[in-house]
């Protein structure tokens, strides 16, 4: 949240250790969300409430600038789950490092019918027209994902509405629920109350089966409660998300300062826990990115926040720049092990883009990005970056497109390749990928990567799709790592522009 002048993180921590339990609600702060300082945790287990651990939740500002967290509490050893409220002990700490959780605790109990073991992570409150609050939780009904709804006039007390705001087969559990408006006009961020004609909503879920996000575009309905979404993308497994990579349990918030609404990712380890122990901690917040409408109307954009471009140190560019078959063009002049690269490919033609096998449109982008890797020659593409390279690539992460041809449309396939970013054993390394929902008509793609040791961090054209990839190089590290730009397809690709800058390291935890 963003509370007078400061940005507060609270997140899920582990005091004790670097794999999971004894989990509380840790605090940092920044004025710039770049730069952090690590407080004493928030909210840790003190009151038979939530006795058995404080989990996820949502911070709302109520008027009269008062804040308020709400979060679930986990009350008995059968993971009996309820809602509580914490608020600051003294609102004039401009850190809020003190919080209190009143005796009226539990605000919210599981009530007959409801799973009491899947019900969790209220959402940040909205305001309706009638002066009633409302908030989402988390939960399911045998396989099929749920949204409740609660109401209060006080925020203290909560009626369940009759009603789910929306539910969805064979989705199993849905955690970390998201609800925001977002302007059909222009870039900037809206307040979560904000209603009218000019919005649409957003419901975005973590699904505890597959351990990815999926989000929804639609249509709320205040004098129903109920949130209906477009027929333009997938309501399920299949749907858009984020980040087709490492990214889970996010969370947004909106920011006054600069009216944007802003969404932080989570990303675990795809190490094994014993590495974990040996490092001393596990799981990062990725660099916070605004988000968008993107102004076809069908879905979201994401970008970094321009506040991480104070880190940017000494800058490389390049321009028209011809990649033919099976070129490498090393990248030098900055440090490949902590970079922010953005680059715009350009193409003379799409007539060599290669047949999209029609056995295919029943799978994911990333079953088609393992069966047509990064070097599989293709015809146009693919072509990309190689980053956190060996000098002898035995070590790399390519992130890269393909461009198809299906019938009378071309598919553009985007991925971020970790299958040969390691020479360790016993790590979770998946070729990811996602679609690209672009138009070529000008014959071009842009790529953003942040590369930081451990984690590349792409956005393809714009924004559009998103791939968030977790590596553990062994030889390209540090000052031993490379960067390339590289084509494996038959089709010439140009780099019209090229700008990577060596990226300064901020005050962390």
């Amino acid at each position: 949240m963003y509370f007078n002048g400061v940005y507060h993180l609270f997140y899920q921590y582990n005091p004790k250790g670097a794999v999971w339990g004894n989990i509380v609600w840790a605090h940092s702060v920044s004025t710039d969300l770049i730069n952090w300082i690590p407080l004493e945790p928030a909210i840790f287990p003190t009151k038979p409430f939530d006795k058995y651990g404080c989990w996820s939740g949502s911070a709302t500002i109520l008027p009269g600038n008062k804040p308020v967290i709400l979060y679930t509490g986990i009350v008995d050893g059968n993971q009996t789950q309820v809602q509580n409220y914490a608020v600051p002990a003294n609102i004039s700490d401009p850190y809020l490092q003190e919080w209190v959780k009143p005796d009226n605790n539990p605000l919210i109990v599981p009530e007959a019918g409801v799973n009491k073991t899947a019900f969790r992570d209220p959402t940040t409150a909205w305001l309706g027209r009638d002066g009633l609050w409302r908030i989402l939780i988390g939960g399911r009904r045998k396989n099929r994902g749920i949204s409740f709804l609660y109401r209060s006039k006080d925020f203290v007390k909560w009626t369940k509405a009759k009603h789910a705001i929306h539910t969805s087969a064979g989705t199993g559990n849905w955690e970390c629920p998201d609800f925001y408006p977002v302007s059909k006009q222009g870039v900037n961020g809206l307040d979560t109350s904000v209603l009218g004609e000019n919005v649409k909503h957003v419901l975005k879920v973590s699904l505890d089966a597959t351990r990815f996000e999926y989000y929804t575009l639609g249509t709320y309905f205040p004098e129903k409660d109920r949130y209906i979404p477009d027929n333009t993308s997938a309501d399920n497994w299949k749907g858009l998300r984020y980040d087709y990579g490492n990214f889970y349990a996010s969370k947004s918030f909106f920011d006054p300062s600069k009216s944007r609404r802003i969404l932080w990712g989570w990303a675990n380890e795809s190490d094994t826990a014993e590495d974990d122990i040996k490092k001393g901690w596990a799981g990062i917040q990725l660099i916070p990115r605004t988000i968008t409408l993107d102004p076809n109307g069908k879905q979201l954009l994401q970008w970094p926040v321009e506040e991480l471009e104070s880190l940017r140190g000494k800058n490389v560019h390049l321009s028209n720049q011809q990649l033919k078959s099976g070129d490498l063009l090393e990248i030098t002049g900055v440090t490949p092990a902590q970079a922010d690269v953005e680059v715009t490919f350009s193409f003379p033609s799409l007539d060599k883009a290669e047949p999209f096998d029609p056995s295919w449109r029943n799978l994911d982008a990333q079953d088609v990005c393992s069966k047509r890797g990064p070097f599989v020659q293709g015809g146009l593409g693919p072509f990309g970056l190689l980053t956190l390279a060996s000098e002898d690539l035995k070590e790399n992460t390519p992130v890269f497109f393909r461009i198809f041809k299906d019938s009378d449309k071309h598919v553009i396939l985007m991925c971020s390749d970790a299958t040969r970013s390691s020479l360790k054993d016993n790590l979770y390394r998946p070729s990811f990928a996602g679609f690209v929902d672009v138009d070529l008509t000008d014959k071009k793609l842009s790529l953003r990567s942040l590369i930081d040791h451990s984690v590349v961090e792409s956005f393809g054209a714009g924004g559009k799709t998103c791939i968030s990839s977790r590596v553990y190089p062994t030889i390209a590290i540090y000052d031993k790592a490379h960067l390339y730009a590289f084509n494996n397809g038959t089709e010439v690709v140009t780099i019209e522009t090229l700008d990577a800058w060596t990226m300064n390291s901020p005050k962390m935890n």
